[in-house]
Formats: C-alpha cells, sequence, structure tokens
C-alpha cells in the first residue's frame, strides 16, 4: 500500500489544485501534463511549487 502525505484537505478542491498547478506552471515555461510528470527535473517540479506558493502569498496579502 502507497501512502501519499500530499492529500487534500477539501477532497473536492483537486480539480480546483490542479488547474492552480497548470496555471503556475505555465507561468514559469514548464510543460506541465495531465497525469504523471516524473520526467520534470527537480528544479522544474521546484519552480512550479515555489510560482504556487508565491501566488498563494500574494492572495493572502492582499485580503488582509
Amino acid at each position: 500500500m502507497s501512502y501519499n502525505s500530499n492529500s487534500l484537505n477539501v477532497p473536492e478542491a483537486r480539480q480546483a489544485m490542479d488547474a492552480f498547478k497548470m496555471e503556475c506552471a505555465n507561468e514559469v515555461g514548464v510543460n506541465l501534463k495531465q497525469g504523471y510528470n516524473g520526467d520534470l527535473t527537480s528544479r522544474q517540479a521546484g519552480s512550479v511549487g515555489g510560482q504556487m506558493v508565491k501566488k498563494m502569498i500574494e492572495a493572502y496579502e492582499k485580503s488582509m
């Protein structure tokens, strides 16, 4: 049995998070596809995650 610690607290949010991830990947120039993306380098994957965090922080700061 495999264990994934990246579970969402609200399972219904999966589609929105996937769309957000694709949007961020496009912004940093990473060719992300639906499903398996194990062919990405660590740098590419990190740039997508970093962009996601940056945008979430910006959205939070605007809401304050």
